[in-house]
């Protein structure tokens, strides 16, 4: 990894991720989660405190080490949780393992989101849930094409993220049946700023 990737990228992450307009959307979809729950790309653990009394473990994944040393400080939930480096496009987890798969702000940087959607499916028991925050291509046609001006030049800075990844579609193509999606403009820039929420179930 470079002195970037390794030193400086985490912490403007967790800086960045803080963004108190961001805790709303953690606040409706986290605490849907239950049973055994896998978090892809767990980052500095911001979502920890969002887990309610359904969940029985937490697993967080994330192939950042200095992230997950953040995540570990934050391990206060209610359930057991572990920290597991790796990536989403081979989670080390055995098949039909979990109940609930998490994801939020971490399908943009995936260099392989198709794999990775695959092995989020692979590791749920069948009608399990996947959870999902995430940003991505938004139904403006102008506001698209600033978004795929923008992502070749955003990308290196932000950790590979892609601001025109069309997310429900994403999903829906995985084989995932797409039982609950909000989407919509937060405040700022548009470019960034449009946001799918909602659930999922391995079909």
């Amino acid at each position: 990894m470079s002195f970037y990737t390794d030193r400086v990228l985490p912490h403007l992450l967790n800086l960045a991720m803080r963004h108190k307009e961001l805790a709303a959307y953690r606040q409706r979809v986290v605490p849907a989660a239950r049973g055994r729950v896998l978090e892809i790309g767990i980052g500095s653990g911001l979502n920890l405190p969002f887990y309610g009394a359904g969940v029985d473990a937490v697993i967080g994944l994330d192939p950042s080490l200095p992230l997950l040393s953040m995540a570990q400080t934050r391990a206060t939930a209610a359930a057991p949780v572990s920290m597991l480096q790796g990536t989403a496009e081979a989670i080390p987890l055995e098949t039909a393992s979990v109940d609930t798969v998490v994801t939020t702000w971490t399908l943009c940087s995936i260099p392989d989101v198709t794999a990775a959607l695959a092995e989020m499916r692979r590791v749920l028991k069948p009608g399990g849930a996947l959870l999902v925050v995430e940003h991505g291509r938004a139904p403006d046609a102008a506001v698209a094409r600033w978004q795929d001006r923008l992502t070749p030049l955003w990308k290196p800075i932000a950790g590979g993220c892609h601001l025109n990844r069309k997310i429900d579609a994403l999903i829906h193509d995985a084989g995932f049946v797409v039982t609950d999606l909000r989407a919509g403009y937060m405040r700022g820039p548009r470019p960034f700023t449009f946001m799918y929420e909602g659930r999922a179930k391995r079909g």
